[in-house]
């Protein structure tokens, strides 16, 4: 899970002690809601922020099915992906993170169908049915890889725009083609707000409670933490789910849809070579170093963009610390009582927030 940063790219250490109190098990309380998706239409004007008193949750659970599952190659990968909604309508790619899939818009895909947009949910490298073309391409987790096997699958699709959607790494994903290759992002709606990887800001230390929540990092800078995600996979990633969504009572049913996603054969070796690139323990690779040095910088977002805080981030939640960070056309919003996973767990006001962001 990519970590919430300061203006100057520096890590939000009370999101970190947030995860930490989790992990002791402290019980989140649900609060306020969000408007109905079924009172938008791709012509509506953007709505206010969720208003108190409605239950955020509506929905969550409805569907158990995205469709057929298509392929594509893109880029180094052959990509799978899920597809719905009229083939004219606006392109909306929605990203996944750790450890999600595709299932994560399960019912937020079909909102945003209904409503005449052309929906994209692709499973990002390691995940699902997406592959590499060669068994000779490096398993890379580093950031802006991601963000091109993106731009691949656009190319693929010949979509030259879309509005973009994702929270973890969809949202750094996001956040990383809306910076670097703004032409192709009509507007974007980023979870946790601006996620894009600072290196140097990683090596700094920080408060013992905060370290604790990243126990997992840690864990797989180890060959240890290597086997133990490998052989404990399914139950590890229940575990994310659990202490990340504290309030959000999931079923088994649920997470097994979601979790034959990390039977892919690259699973682990994307998912380590991530967090150890994060923390300067892996290296990346040389074609990448033009997007980095980029990235390093902590460039400003440009786009018309609806940023999204939920319980998981603590008080960095009211968006504040990132504020500056995007120059366009901006909202923020507050989901409180949902957890990480804030498209499965609150489709509608996730997919109003969809609507809204073109529109701005």
């Amino acid at each position: 899970m990519p970590s919430v940063v300061d203006v100057n790219g520096h890590l939000a250490r009370e999101s970190f002690e947030m995860i930490s109190r989790r992990l002791f098990g402290q019980t989140i309380a649900a609060g306020a809601a969000a408007a109905s998706l079924a009172a938008c239409s791709p012509k509506a004007a953007p709505a206010a922020a969720p208003a108190p008193g409605a239950d955020l949750r509506t929905g969550s659970g409805e569907h158990t099915s995205l469709g057929p599952v298509k392929q594509v190659t893109a880029g180094v990968l052959d990509m799978g992906y899920f597809e719905s909604g009229p083939a004219t309508g606006t392109p909306v790619v929605l990203l996944h993170g750790w450890p999600y899939d595709p299932y994560s818009y399960v019912d937020v895909a079909p909102l945003l169908a209904a409503q005449g947009y052309r929906v994209i949910v692709p499973f990002l490298r390691g995940y699902g049915s997406t592959t590499f073309l060669s068994g000779q391409t490096v398993r890379n987790g580093q950031q802006s890889a991601i963000a091109l096997d993106v731009i691949a699958l656009l190319d693929a699709l010949k979509i030259d725009e879309a509005v973009f959607g994702g929270y973890d790494w969809g949202s750094r994903t996001a956040a990383i083609i809306a910076a670097l290759w703004p032409e192709r992002v009509k507007a974007l709606v980023a979870v946790s707000g601006y996620l894009i990887t600072n290196l140097a800001a990683n090596q700094q230390p920080l408060a013992p409670a905060a370290e604790l929540g990243w126990w997992y990092q840690y864990y797989f800078a180890t060959e240890r933490g290597v086997l133990g995600y490998t052989k404990n996979r399914h139950d590890f990633n229940k575990l994310i789910w659990t202490n990340a969504s504290p309030a959000w009572n999931f079923d088994d049913a649920t997470f097994d849809r979601s979790a034959a996603a990390f039977e892919n054969p690259d699973h682990v070796a994307i998912v380590v070579h991530n967090y150890r690139w994060r923390l300067s323990l892996a290296p990346g690779e040389p074609q990448y170093d033009v997007y980095e040095q980029k990235l390093q910088t902590a460039p400003a977002i440009t786009v018309p963009t609806i940023t999204i805080g939920s319980d998981f981030d603590g008080p960095a939640a009211d968006g504040m610390a990132y504020r500056s960070k995007f120059t366009g056309k901006y909202d923020h919003r507050v989901f409180a009582g949902i957890g990480h996973n804030v498209p499965q767990e609150a489709p509608q006001p996730f997919a109003r927030a969809i609507v809204d962001a073109d529109h701005l």
